[in-house]
């Protein structure tokens, strides 16, 4: 059975009273996240990530920290402010479970890509994102992200308005030039 029609099975079952509390209490609380964040995590809106197979330590981290408020991003705070421990982990798990995003429909202009890459490169972004940039524990899945997000993200991070659990996405961009971001972005939105 597809993501989608289990998803749609444990909303229906949650209705008629079929599922555990628990099932049905983490089909509620998925569902503000996949309302902005797509069908089974795949987003159709501008500045809003994808979610499907995001790393679950990953996953639990940002969560946590839009609870806590150590990172500001609203409705993030908000809809997070009243998970439990086991909450975020129940949610950081079944986001982990969600498809993959689906790779754009077009392999991006070559030489771009090119370009891009030896900035990626450069900048040892595989290193912690894996050759593939399917992330690893609590290093995030970049592969297949909106181009839009990651070119907010990147600015985000270079200028400080962004704050992870540490410094590294600050340190490792900030010898790459704001005009190479949104190369940066296309690449990483298009690499196969």
């Amino acid at each position: 059975m597809g993501s989608v029609l289990r998803a749609a099975a444990l909303v229906a079952a949650a209705a008629v009273g079929a599922l555990p509390a628990a099932a049905a209490d983490l089909s509620e609380t998925m569902a503000p996240c996949l309302a902005c964040h797509g069908e089974g995590g795949q987003s159709q809106t501008d500045n809003v990530p994808s979610l499907g197979a995001q790393n679950a330590p990953y996953a639990l981290i940002q969560l946590f920290m839009f609870r806590e408020k150590l990172r500001l991003a609203e409705p993030m705070n908000d809809t997070a402010k009243g998970l439990s421990d086991d909450d975020l982990r129940a949610v950081s798990d079944a986001i982990a479970k969600l498809p993959a995003p689906k790779p754009p429909g077009e392999a991006g202009d070559p030489a771009r890509m090119q370009a891009a890459r030896a900035l990626a490169d450069q900048s040892h972004c595989s290193v912690c994102h894996r050759a593939d940039f399917s992330g690893q524990e609590n290093v995030p899945r970049i592969a297949d992200q909106r181009e839009d997000y990651l070119l907010k993200t990147l600015r985000e991070y270079k200028s400080g308005a962004r704050h992870g659990y540490d410094a590294t996405m600050a340190e490792a961009l900030q010898p790459v030039a704001d005009a190479q971001l949104p190369d940066l972005a296309y690449y990483l939105a298009h690499f196969r």
